[in-house]
This record gives structure tokens, C-alpha cells and sequence, in this order.
């Protein structure tokens, strides 16, 4: 996964996701001046199968979008999750092909985004609240922070190392640690060691070295037959 965002990376780079959706300031826009703005994924069943941990979570992030505009790709779960539950009008909804201006407050909902726009995204996002597993890895590579709306991460060393800090469902935790971050309160974090890129060159260095030494064992055992 490292290895794929660090590869896709100056692509994404290229993406127009902050002009459409008014993220951009300037004449013309310009890439130092972005709208401060949180990118939110949310889609598992524990969060939002739950219509209780989803007010809470929801709670939360109508708190931290007072201060600053949270954008919401809307997984196909959550969205219809939120409809059973009443609870759509929390989102403000978004056709990202009409464009939008999102440098007000508030939870800007669209429907899901290619992978590009949204590594875009994310690059650039002060923050980022989720509870997807990759995202932590990601986030961490990237020096984001993240704010994990989980109890538990398969991904220990985002916290122990990275950016990552676990907030599950609690609305206080929630709102503090986004608020941390807004102060500049962040934790401070580094990049796992050989979170570099370059996995698949030394998967293939060491079966390059198995296949050599493979080879040599095979030929040593065929001279002892002789």
C-alpha cells in the first residue's frame, strides 16, 4: 500500500479535485494557498450499522465543522445508513461534477472519489478522521494527521510511530483531539522505518538471492552424485 500511494504520488499531485471543489484561493489558484479544510471517510459496519455510535460520531464532527469545513465522500453503505437512521440533513450534499465552493463550515458530502482525487485530498487535508485501515498507513506516510474512529487498529505502529491517534466514537475525545490539531497541537511522528517505497525491490532482491543460492545447493548436490 506504501509503495503504491509513493508511486501514484505526483500524479495525485496533478489532480484538479482542489480547483472543482473551491478549495484553491487566488488569481490564479495557487498550491500555497489552500482553504484549511478535514477529509472524513466513514463506511464500517461498527459506526455506521449502529444509529447510536453514528449520532456520536456525527456529534462530533458537527462540533469540529463549526471551525472548519469537513469533506465527506460518501461511502454507499453510509449514505443509505444515514437515510434509514434520519440523519441525512446533517450533510450538506455536493454534485462534485456541478463544482462547489467549500471554504464555508460544515460536513460537504459527494458521492465517492477515484483514487488520485482523493490521495489528492488527503495530501493537502489538515487532518484526516476515519475508520478505514489503509488510511492510517497512508496518512502516517504523508505526515497527516489522523484521527482513527476506532477502538482498536491492525496498524500499531501509526500510533506508536505515526500520526495516528485512536478516538473510536467518543464525541469528546472526537472534538478534543481534532481541536489539538487545529491549535497546533499535533503529535509529533515519524515514518516506520522502510516505509520508503521500495518493498517490492527488496521482495525481489531476496527471491533473486534465494533463486542463486537455490541454484548453487542443487549444483553442489549434483557434483557429490559424481
Amino acid at each position: 500500500m506504501v509503495d503504491s500511494l509513493l508511486f501514484h504520488l505526483e500524479e495525485a499531485k496533478g489532480s484538479n479535485i482542489l480547483v472543482r471543489l473551491g478549495l484553491l484561493k487566488g488569481s490564479p489558484p495557487s498550491p500555497h494557498s489552500v482553504v484549511p479544510y478535514a477529509l472524513l471517510t466513514l463506511h464500517r459496519p461498527s459506526n455506521v450499522d449502529d444509529q447510536q455510535s453514528l449520532q456520536k460520531v456525527l456529534a462530533a464532527l458537527e462540533l469540529i465543522a463549526q471551525k472548519i469545513p469537513i469533506i465527506f465522500p460518501i461511502h454507499p453503505r453510509t449514505k443509505k445508513q444515514l437515510v434509514l437512521f434520519d440523519l441525512q440533513e446533517k450533510i450538506l450534499l455536493h454534485d462534485i461534477d456541478q463544482g462547489a465552493e467549500l471554504s464555508f463550515s460544515g460536513i460537504h458530502g459527494f458521492d465517492p472519489l477515484g483514487y488520485l482525487d482523493f490521495l489528492s485530498l488527503m495530501v493537502s487535508a489538515r487532518f484526516v478522521l476515519t475508520d478505514s485501515g489503509g488510511i492510517q498507513e497512508e496518512t502516517t506516510v504523508l505526515g497527516v494527521p489522523c484521527l482513527t474512529l476506532r477502538d482498536t487498529t491492525e496498524r500499531p505502529i501509526t500510533i506508536s510511530e505515526g500520526t495516528n491517534v485512536l478516538v473510536w466514537n467518543d464525541t469528546e475525545k472526537i472534538v478534543k483531539e481534532a481541536f489539538n490539531i487545529l491549535d497546533g497541537k499535533e503529535k509529533k511522528a515519524k515514518i516506520p522505518a522502510y516505509w520508503d517505497g521500495k518493498t517490492a525491490e527488496r521482495i525481489i532482491k531476496i527471491l533473486a538471492e534465494k533463486h542463486v543460492k537455490g541454484r548453487e545447493r542443487a549444483w553442489t548436490s549434483r557434483q557429490k552424485e559424481f
